[in-house]
């Protein structure tokens, strides 16, 4: 292509930014789904069978979406370039947050993993197999309060170094499962559970997703746990006089608490200043620069974790871009649905737009949306960070066919939840749900948490 070409190319789409086409704001629908989802799809379909290269998918979905909205169908917030410039003001927090958690609990499970607990832990745990269950149940409780990548993190930090640095895929998805699995039910445990309490959700109406939570956990602990052991027992009687270093014990510490602090105090106290500020990746970011004259963390981990996390921002922004104006009726069926859905799909504005929707079983939704993106190494945050740690595990066809109790375990909670306590919808607590329309283009697509 000559370089006037190539000029008028892009003077194609500087005009398309700044004029708003006659067809501009029209849905361009193939077969009936609207043409931003089959874009969307393609990308992951291209995440699915290019694991090598997410990063390069990942931007290339982007940016095509981006053209593709420039020049067709403008996006909420307006046409052209303002629409987009508009778009991206309102998500950059959202944005920002993630970038800084991932890159410095990066940080944060490598102090962890210095730290020597991950070393002497197989003192106090069961052997065989049950030692890796127990694990898992550890990473479960700790993101009842921590944030999933944090626990993430710490678990496969600790299954680094228990199995001799051989982890199986199986219970790599079974380390991200748990983590989400403990979020689900604590508003402070994973972002869509404390949206729902800054949007007026009880607390107690959240909770009764660890019925579901407990369930699937027990079922992906324990096959993952076998797939384990069958593949790289732990470590027994080694390392045995190693001492913890309690420096970095109280650098990781230090982290999380200013992790939940800010989380808690912006979020609850000062909710109104959260979308101006990434004021929780920030305040991570204080905290490991405060420990720096402490113990020297691991910047070598960060150019790696970078590739990683960026790839994660492109598919939140393409989810953000989708035109998912509307969900399903209020259901229990919906709730299962949105769980399958945000294995693909980012669950934080399908949590929003079932908050402002309202009429849902909080808890039932809370333990479909979070632990339904285990099902994909990048249907979560968690999965995404961990696969930066464990390279291996960023293959769809492989996550699929080791992790495939995460699935089994999803369905089987969600109908335990269903079979003892019911669907018990709330009434909306805002205002008055828009008319519910039949999105079989997002039921059949879905997204990174």
């Amino acid at each position: 292509m000559t370089k006037t070409a190539v000029r008028a190319c892009l003077s194609i789409l500087v005009l398309a930014g700044f004029t708003s086409p006659a067809w501009a704001g029209e849905l361009i629908v193939v077969g009936g789904i609207p043409l931003d989802f089959i874009l969307f799809a393609l990308t992951l379909l291209g995440v699915a069978l290019f694991h090598n290269h997410t990063l390069y998918v990942g931007l290339t979905g982007m940016v095509t979406i981006a053209l593709y909205k420039l020049i067709f169908t403008g996006f909420k917030t307006g046409d052209g370039f303002q629409g987009l410039s508009l778009h991206l003001q309102h998500e950059w927090v959202v944005l920002a947050n993630l970038f800084c958690l991932l890159m410095g609990f990066a940080l944060l499970s490598r102090h962890f993993e210095k730290s020597h607990i991950p070393v002497v832990l197989p003192k106090y745990l069961p052997n065989d197999w049950k030692g890796g269950f127990v694990l898992l149940v550890m990473v479960f409780v700790l993101s009842s309060f921590l944030d999933n990548i944090a626990a993430a993190l710490i678990g496969g930090a600790m299954a680094h170094q228990l199995f001799k640095s051989k982890v199986h895929v199986g219970y790599l998805a079974a380390i991200v499962a748990a983590s989400n699995a403990g979020g689900s039910g604590s508003v402070v445990g994973d972002t869509t559970t404390t949206m729902m309490w800054i949007d007026g959700v009880s607390p107690l109406n959240v909770f009764h997703a660890y019925v579901a939570a407990a369930v699937a956990l027990c079922i992906t602990a324990y096959f993952g746990a076998k797939q384990q052991h069958a593949y790289s027992p732990m470590i027994k009687h080694a390392h045995e006089s190693t001492r913890v270093d309690t420096a970095r014990v109280g650098i990781v510490a230090l982290i999380l608490i200013f992790a939940i602090v800010t989380n808690v105090v912006i979020n609850v106290k000062f909710n109104h200043l959260a979308d101006l500020f990434p004021f929780i990746g920030v305040g991570v970011w204080v905290a490991i620069l405060l420990s720096v004259p402490v113990r020297r963390p691991d910047w070598e981990v960060l150019p790696d974790t970078f590739k990683g996390s960026v790839f994660l921002l492109s598919l939140v922004t393409c989810a953000s871009m989708m035109p998912v104006e509307k969900l399903p009726p209020a259901s229990a069926m919906a709730a299962l649905t949105l769980g399958f859905v945000s294995a693909v799909f980012d669950n934080i504005p399908l949590t929003a737009l079932a908050l402002k929707q309202g009429g849902y079983d909080w808890g039932g939704l809370a333990y479909a949306v979070g632990f339904g993106g285990s099902m994909i190494w990048f249907g979560s945050s968690a999965g995404v960070a961990l696969s930066n740690m464990f390279p291996e595990a960023k293959s769809v066809a492989n996550w699929l066919r080791h992790g495939w109790h995460v699935a089994l375990a999803y369905v089987v909670g969600f109908f335990v939840l269903q079979a003892t306590l019911g669907w018990n919808p709330e009434a909306p607590h805002k205002s008055a749900p828009a008319a519910a329309v039949e999105l079989p283009a997002v039921q059949e697509s879905g997204a990174a948490q």
